[in-house]
């Protein structure tokens, strides 16, 4: 890796991808985001960056650089939720589709070497997506893309996202996928808990308890006993039963507060919703990683919206990192000189 990579986060949210480069060896200098709950988190974690609270579309790619300086590697993650089949065709929605080419005009100007964009699997179906590509490669990148999963990135969260990253001076390639993560959803259980005052339990076998709810109790309890404690999931469509057992990672983390830790007492089960710092260590987010001061909701939303700082930190390092037959030829041009 050369000696410093100077990093730009578009669409930074809570800061996962800016984390994920900055354990890959890379500074991030700059981060941007409309959500002001985004911006105040970038701006706790990366101190000395640039933060620009803005739509990106606001933001004149010549101020960033005159701002911070040369950028060399530019990280995206647009708008993703309009890529949702549910969405339709809606122009709101395509606008909100656009927001990629934002990645095109501060490319134009930055002129960063390499680019990582995520974003959920749907972009693939995008109907501008192969125009979007073409548009980077008149640029003059080199583009491969591919769906990567955090649980096989040391990370206790399935999560398949797309990745698609760019080179100016060669072909890139994707970290492979070999090994799935040991860590489970027991790993995350209790983090950010206090001993003073621990997190409270209900009980679950009551009549005010949605007839749902007890459902799903009643299924995972059947199928892995009664003194298994296990993780109640909500709104999922997977045909997994509401639940799952925690000697694996968690599902998919999104904005919507989905997850129920149930454990058996000796006067029954008794259940909590998992918390926000719990559902960032299940995405791979180290404890020195701070959520702002904000309701319990916003957190989630953020955590939920994130990129996965692992799974970041071995695309940037795969990226970036020079290969064989580039340091031979550096090395030849070395001896020219």
């Amino acid at each position: 890796m050369q000696q410093e990579i100077r990093t730009c986060d578009l669409f930074c949210g809570v800061g996962g991808s800016s984390r994920g480069a900055a354990m890959a060896g890379a500074t991030p200098v700059a981060g941007l985001d409309m959500w002001g709950m985004a911006t105040d988190a970038y701006a706790v974690n990366f101190p000395c960056a640039q933060t620009y609270r803005m739509k990106a579309s606001s933001l004149k790619p010549q101020r960033l650089m005159d701002d911070v300086g040369k950028i060399d590697l530019l990280l995206a993650s647009p708008e993703c939720t309009a890529h949702s089949v549910a969405k339709g065709k809606k122009p709101g929605c395509e606008k909100s589709r656009g927001t990629a080419f934002e990645v095109i005009r501060f490319a134009k100007v930055l002129h960063p070497r390499w680019i990582v964009v995520e974003n959920v699997l749907q972009m693939q179906r995008w109907a501008r997506f192969d125009e979007w590509k073409s548009k980077l490669q008149s640029l003059g990148y080199h583009i491969n893309s591919g769906v990567l999963d955090a649980r096989y990135f040391s990370t206790p969260t399935s999560r398949r996202r797309l990745f698609v990253v760019c080179d100016r001076e060669q072909e890139p390639s994707l970290p492979d996928q070999k090994n799935e993560t040991k860590k489970t959803v027991s790993s995350i259980l209790g983090r950010g808990e206090s001993n003073s005052s621990p997190w409270p339990l209900s009980e679950v076998r009551t009549p005010e308890r949605a007839l749902a709810t007890l459902e799903r109790a009643e299924r995972a309890i059947e199928s892995l006993g009664d003194n298994t404690p296990f993780i109640m999931v909500y709104y999922g469509s997977d045909g997994a039963g509401g639940y799952q057992r925690l000697d694996r990672p968690l599902r998919t983390v999104t904005t919507l507060d989905r997850f129920a830790y149930v454990r058996p007492t000796k006067f029954g089960h008794e259940m909590r919703m998992l918390q926000p710092t719990e559902l960032a260590a299940a995405m791979g987010f180290p404890t020195e990683h701070q959520l702002p001061k904000s309701t319990r909701r916003e957190k989630i939303k953020l955590i939920g919206n994130a990129v996965c700082p692992r799974v970041m930190a071995a695309v940037v390092k795969t990226l970036t990192t020079p290969r064989e037959a580039e340091s031979k030829t550096a090395i030849l041009r070395g001896r020219e000189v």
